[in-house]
């Protein structure tokens, strides 16, 4: 019986699934940003927010149980250093999905999952001054 079971399955078997999420959340705190599926997002929002957590306790074993779950330590690094001290007034709720449509190829729901504070900034393109007529 599945009482109680209220974790996403992603059809995949148990080894392929803590990769992927692991993946997921390492790609997420390096980047602050990533497109996957609306699934994917909501099966990494959790365990984003924990290693986040983590980084705001910044602990000697918080480091250590950062590091046996995030792949790279210089994003277990960033967490300590930027994301930890970013985050350490907020309560929780550290990541935001954005639902972005369907996928051209199968049609699954894409959505991007993202940290608070990494919105999108256009970058103010310069404009050339126009040369007058006579100039060279």
């Amino acid at each position: 019986m599945r009482h109680q079971v209220k974790r996403y399955q992603l059809r995949r078997n148990t080894s392929h699934r803590r990769a992927l999420l692991r993946n997921l959340v390492t790609s997420l705190l390096e980047k602050e940003r990533v497109k996957t599926t609306l699934a994917k997002a909501k099966a990494t929002r959790p365990v984003a927010e924990k290693m986040i957590t983590l980084g705001r306790q910044n602990t000697l074993a918080a480091r250590r149980r950062a590091l046996g779950y995030i792949t790279k330590e210089s994003v277990v690094q960033k967490l300590f250093t930027e994301l930890g001290p970013r985050f350490k007034e907020r309560p929780g709720g550290y990541t935001r999905i954005v639902k972005l449509g369907l996928r051209s190829g199968d049609g699954a729901q894409m959505a991007m999952i993202e940290l608070l504070g990494a919105e999108y900034k256009k970058k103010a393109k310069k404009k050339e001054k126009p040369t007058p007529p006579g100039a060279k």
